[in-house]
């Protein structure tokens, strides 16, 4: 069923469905949950089963040519290294050498630093009537986390994080984004990387140059310089930037239900409920950008091999079909989202982020249990990967 309402109308691209795009993406669920726009010439799926069976479905859905809109679309060249934009073989060779970097064992290690990083963000604030849960958390702790993990010193981390925010960054129109911005960002790394080979240390970026990698054949290989620089990239880009809108999301959601935030400053043990349900009912990366590698039947209609299509799990987690009241931010609610995705996909920093977001609001309640969101003064930032807020000030006189 494609869509044949003229009203309806889905685009990445535009800022007035980003805002609010759940009612688009309910008509869409309704009335063509198979969407096609002819202005970009990318089909939608947006119903929770037809999402959660098309993520791990590589064979048909491949990620090798780019997961983001502005990538795909533009038929930019992507760098072998780059897990996201890979399918297998190549993936899997990539992603067991990742998984042993993102250890449960690295993760527990990593609290007790974030924990500082909240604190030294926070501490000076209180004295304030208010501070930004983006511009003064947000952005500034899960970048001092990745940079220590990947050995980048602080002074390095804000340029970085700042060329993240310039290449993820879209206007109104797919048509703006760089052919070279996949160079731009490695370079940004090769010094670090040429420093670090010389003088090792115990962070991923020397764990990366050691690493030996086993081919398909059985051969096996240290990382050539290519694929360290876009691990690195990688790892420094996704791992910053989707926290960031994270905490700015939960920070909103609390700021406008009063009574769920109270519950969690008196009870903290609930906060990790509560991220869970802020990636539920507002995913920082609510679409995913797949190449069609293979005709496929969906509602009567044959999309072809050579077709985009966008995987909407942003709409996914808010399918009555799947949720009871969707669209009811609910910190108690159990059941699960596809904001990490499934499948040989699912994201590898998801206990990173999730024991960031949590150490975050366990700081936060230490230090305050009200806050009123400064809609005048907040900014979204748009990108056609990663949604959500790029300042969220709060008042907390």
């Amino acid at each position: 069923m494609v869509n044949a309402a003229v009203e309806m109308y889905y685009d990445p691209y535009d800022y007035a469905i980003d805002d609010d795009p759940y009612p688009v993406w309910r008509r869409m669920r309704e009335e063509a949950p198979l969407y096609y726009n002819d202005k970009y010439g990318f089909y939608a799926l947006s119903r929770y089963a037809d999402v959660a069976h098309a993520l791990p479905d590589w064979e048909t859905y491949r990620s090798g040519r780019g997961t983001t809109a502005d990538i795909l679309f533009n038929n930019i060249e992507v760098p072998p290294g780059i897990l996201l934009f890979e399918d297998p073989p190549l993936h899997d060779v990539h992603r067991r050498l990742l998984s042993r970097v993102f250890t449960p064992r690295r993760m527990l290690a990593v609290e007790d630093l974030v924990r500082g990083f909240c604190s030294r963000a926070l501490d000076p604030l209180m004295s304030g009537d208010g501070f930004d849960f983006v511009a003064d958390l947000g952005a500034i702790m899960p970048m001092r986390t990745i940079g220590y993990l990947l050995g980048i010193p602080e002074e390095g981390q804000q340029q970085i994080r700042d060329r993240t925010d310039r290449n993820i960054a879209v206007s109104d129109t797919a048509g703006d984004v760089s052919a070279t911005v996949f160079a731009e960002s490695l370079a940004l790394f090769a010094e670090y990387i040429e420093w670090r080979a010389s003088h090792p240390s115990d962070d991923l970026m020397t764990e990366l140059l050691n690493a030996e990698i086993e081919e398909p054949d059985g051969t096996r290989r240290t990382l050539e310089r290519t694929e360290v620089l876009a691990y690195t990239a990688m790892i420094a880009g996704a791992g910053g930037e989707t926290t960031a809108r994270l905490i700015g999301f939960m920070g909103e959601l609390l700021g406008v239900h009063p009574a769920q935030r109270h519950e969690l400053a008196a009870d903290p043990s609930l906060i990790p409920s509560a991220v869970e349900e802020t990636l539920r009912y507002e995913p920082p990366s609510p679409v995913q950008a797949r190449y069609v590698a293979r005709d496929v039947e969906l509602y009567g209609h044959t999309v072809s091999e050579g077709s985009f299509m966008l995987l909407l799990n942003g709409s996914a987690n808010r399918d009555d079909a799947r949720f009871t009241n969707p669209d009811r931010f609910d910190i108690h609610r159990r059941g699960g989202h596809l904001s990490f995705g499934q499948g040989l996909h699912f994201c590898l920093g998801s206990a990173l982020a999730r024991l960031e977001a949590r150490v975050a609001f366990e700081e936060v309640f230490k230090r305050w249990s009200d806050w009123e969101v400064d809609y005048a003064n907040a900014e979204r930032a748009r990108t056609s990967s990663v949604r959500g807020w790029a300042r969220l000030p709060v008042g907390t006189a």
